[in-house]
């Protein structure tokens, strides 16, 4: 079933998306990066930009806290956001700190080659 009212449509796109490269990914085991956000958000759409050129290296998984599913994470994130997770632990908000970033992604493919 498909609902065309406002970005559903954009929005099964992207689900889509994400399923394909998360099927893709899993033989690499790539780590999520979640993305808590809503629209519009200025700061999640800068976040995103710094983010490019890193997107190899994870999964960019968003959740929009304002839908009526999320409304745990709407509690806890509606003056925070942009807020990121990296495979379901808290990593940062308000702005992407690519050093904090580049030694998590690290730690997380070191881990994943074995040592």
């Amino acid at each position: 079933m498909l609902w065309f009212q406002g970005n559903s449509m954009q929005l099964a796109k992207h689900s889509f998306q994400l399923l394909l490269r998360n099927l893709s990914a899993s033989k690499t085991a790539l780590p999520v990066l979640t993305l808590f956000t809503k629209d519009p958000c200025p700061l999640c759409d800068e976040a995103k930009e710094v983010l490019e050129p890193y997107k190899n290296r994870f999964i960019l998984q968003e959740v929009d806290i304002t839908l009526p599913e999320n409304s745990a994470w709407y509690d806890r994130y509606k003056f925070d956001i942009p807020v990121f997770h990296l495979n379901g632990q808290f990593l940062m908000m308000h702005r992407v700190d690519i050093s904090k970033l580049e030694k998590q992604l690290q730690k997380l493919e070191q881990q994943g080659a074995g040592g």
